[in-house]
Protein backbone atom coordinates (compact mmCIF):
# COMPACT_ATOMS: atom_id res chain seq x y z
CA UNK A 1 0.00 0.00 0.00
CA UNK A 2 1.49 3.55 -1.56
CA UNK A 3 1.76 5.79 1.59
CA UNK A 4 0.30 9.29 0.93
CA UNK A 5 0.94 12.07 3.36
CA UNK A 6 -1.68 14.72 3.52
CA UNK A 7 -0.94 18.38 5.88
CA UNK A 8 -2.47 21.83 5.72
CA UNK A 9 -6.24 21.04 6.73
CA UNK A 10 -8.16 23.00 9.83
CA UNK A 11 -10.96 25.76 10.24
CA UNK A 12 -11.56 28.18 8.36
CA UNK A 13 -14.52 30.97 8.10
CA UNK A 14 -17.17 31.00 5.27
CA UNK A 15 -15.24 32.86 2.38
CA UNK A 16 -11.91 31.70 3.07
CA UNK A 17 -9.52 30.42 1.80
CA UNK A 18 -7.35 27.35 2.54
CA UNK A 19 -4.43 24.98 0.61
CA UNK A 20 -4.22 21.74 1.46
CA UNK A 21 -1.40 19.19 0.32
CA UNK A 22 -0.18 15.94 -0.65
CA UNK A 23 3.19 14.50 -0.55
CA UNK A 24 3.53 11.47 -3.49
CA UNK A 25 5.86 8.90 -3.20
CA UNK A 26 8.32 9.13 -5.69
CA UNK A 27 8.50 5.27 -6.36
CA UNK A 28 4.64 5.31 -6.95
CA UNK A 29 4.58 3.66 -11.03
CA UNK A 30 1.44 3.19 -13.50
CA UNK A 31 -0.67 6.35 -11.90
CA UNK A 32 -4.09 6.74 -14.02
CA UNK A 33 -5.36 9.45 -11.40
CA UNK A 34 -4.51 11.51 -8.58
CA UNK A 35 -6.89 13.94 -6.81
CA UNK A 36 -9.11 14.03 -3.73
CA UNK A 37 -11.99 13.53 -2.25
CA UNK A 38 -14.17 14.84 0.34
CA UNK A 39 -16.31 12.77 2.82
CA UNK A 40 -18.97 15.26 4.79
CA UNK A 41 -20.22 13.52 7.66
CA UNK A 42 -23.26 10.76 7.14
CA UNK A 43 -22.45 11.38 3.55
CA UNK A 44 -20.66 9.10 0.45
CA UNK A 45 -16.88 10.15 -0.27
CA UNK A 46 -16.95 12.17 -3.52
CA UNK A 47 -14.40 13.35 -6.02
CA UNK A 48 -13.58 17.25 -5.56
CA UNK A 49 -11.02 17.49 -8.06
CA UNK A 50 -8.66 15.09 -9.99
CA UNK A 51 -5.83 15.08 -12.86
CA UNK A 52 -6.67 11.72 -15.41
CA UNK A 53 -3.76 10.58 -17.32
CA UNK A 54 -4.18 12.04 -21.20
CA UNK A 55 -3.66 15.70 -19.47
CA UNK A 56 -7.64 15.83 -18.08
CA UNK A 57 -8.73 17.76 -15.20
CA UNK A 58 -12.04 16.91 -13.45
CA UNK A 59 -14.05 19.10 -11.12
CA UNK A 60 -17.18 18.72 -8.78
CA UNK A 61 -19.41 21.13 -10.04
CA UNK A 62 -20.44 22.15 -6.39
CA UNK A 63 -16.36 23.88 -6.59
CA UNK A 64 -15.69 24.54 -10.29
CA UNK A 65 -13.84 28.19 -10.39
CA UNK A 66 -13.51 27.95 -6.16
CA UNK A 67 -10.90 25.48 -6.29
CA UNK A 68 -7.95 24.72 -7.75
CA UNK A 69 -6.28 20.98 -8.26
CA UNK A 70 -2.30 21.40 -9.03
CA UNK A 71 0.73 19.73 -8.57
CA UNK A 72 4.72 20.34 -8.11
CA UNK A 73 6.20 17.27 -10.48
CA UNK A 74 9.97 18.40 -8.91
CA UNK A 75 8.86 17.90 -5.14
CA UNK A 76 6.27 15.28 -5.86
CA UNK A 77 3.67 17.49 -4.09
CA UNK A 78 -0.32 17.31 -4.84
CA UNK A 79 -2.27 20.77 -3.82
CA UNK A 80 -6.03 21.74 -3.28
CA UNK A 81 -6.60 25.41 -3.42
CA UNK A 82 -9.70 26.16 -1.75
CA UNK A 83 -11.25 29.45 -2.02
CA UNK A 84 -14.60 31.08 -0.82
CA UNK A 85 -15.17 28.12 0.95
CA UNK A 86 -18.86 27.42 2.08
CA UNK A 87 -20.09 25.44 5.61
CA UNK A 88 -21.25 22.81 3.27
CA UNK A 89 -17.06 22.38 2.50
CA UNK A 90 -16.76 21.14 5.80
CA UNK A 91 -15.31 17.56 5.61
CA UNK A 92 -12.59 14.98 5.95
CA UNK A 93 -10.52 15.80 3.10
CA UNK A 94 -8.52 12.82 1.30
CA UNK A 95 -5.67 12.42 -1.46
CA UNK A 96 -6.03 9.44 -4.15
CA UNK A 97 -3.82 8.23 -6.38
CA UNK A 98 -5.46 5.20 -8.95
CA UNK A 99 -2.75 2.96 -10.33
CA UNK A 100 -3.05 0.21 -13.17
CA UNK A 101 -0.43 -2.48 -13.04
CA UNK A 102 -0.96 -5.99 -14.98
CA UNK A 103 -4.90 -5.12 -15.40
CA UNK A 104 -5.47 -4.49 -11.85
CA UNK A 105 -6.77 -1.33 -11.04
CA UNK A 106 -5.23 -0.08 -7.04
CA UNK A 107 -6.73 2.75 -5.21
CA UNK A 108 -4.59 3.84 -2.67
CA UNK A 109 -5.81 6.73 0.19
CA UNK A 110 -3.94 9.25 2.34
CA UNK A 111 -4.92 9.33 5.95
CA UNK A 112 -7.35 12.25 5.19
CA UNK A 113 -7.56 15.75 6.43
CA UNK A 114 -10.47 17.42 8.26
CA UNK A 115 -11.43 21.01 7.16
CA UNK A 116 -13.68 22.92 9.34
CA UNK A 117 -15.64 25.73 7.73
CA UNK A 118 -17.64 27.91 10.23
CA UNK A 119 -20.63 29.65 9.07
Amino acid sequence: QVQLVESGGGLVQAGGSLTISCEVPRSISGINAMGWYRQAPGKQRDLVANFVSGGLINYADSVKGRFTISRDNAKNILYLQMTSLKAEGTAVYYCHVETWHGGIRANNWGQGNQVNVSS
